[in-house]
């Protein structure tokens, strides 16, 4: 994996521990509305979303037909303006979760990935093959991975606005 990749992936879930670690377990549940996730959920919907990269690039390495695809902008998940609806797959539970247990999960997902790109003996295929993206389309299974720390990033700004929404709620 590319050490640029290897580092934004790094990054990226530095800032979203850091913007979590000093919740109490009651803001991280806290819902601004009933039609809105919690934090808590937010990051369960990342780990989710990390779960299913990691099966969508190994269906994608399965396939025998080399489905050369276009690259895409994949930085538009970084245009909070343009709204997603997860896929059943990836919307979170409602149980609570302490933030604790949440940062587990979070490194749990993140090595799990880690370790399964790691085993992928020629990292260029993951340019000549793809997948179908549920918001994306065909998708190159290396621009997977890109979108994990974009789709996190986007969830981390999510993240700061909803922490200044419940401290002006309290």
């Amino acid at each position: 994996m590319k050490n640029l990749v290897s580092d934004q992936l790094y990054e990226t879930r530095s800032n979203l521990i850091h913007e979590i670690t000093s919740l109490s377990n009651t803001q991280f549940n806290d819902r601004l509305g009933m039609d809105m996730w919690s934090i808590a959920q937010v990051c369960h919907h990342l780990v989710l979303v990390e779960q299913a990269t990691i099966k969508a690039i190994a269906w994608g390495l399965k396939q025998v037909d080399n489905t050369q695809t276009e690259r895409k902008n994949v930085h538009l998940m970084l245009d909070r303006t343009k709204k997603f609806k997860a896929p059943q797959l990836v919307e979170p539970s409602a149980d609570p979760f302490a933030v604790q247990t949440m940062i587990d999960l979070l490194n749990e997902s993140r090595e799990n990935l880690l370790t399964f790109l790691s085993k992928i003996e020629d990292q260029s295929i993951l340019e000549e093959k793809s997948f179908k993206h549920p918001a994306l389309g065909d998708l190159p299974l290396d621009q997977w991975i890109d979108q994990i720390y974009l789709h996190e990033q986007r969830h981390t700004e999510q993240i700061k606005e909803m922490k200044l929404l419940l401290e002006a709620a309290h």
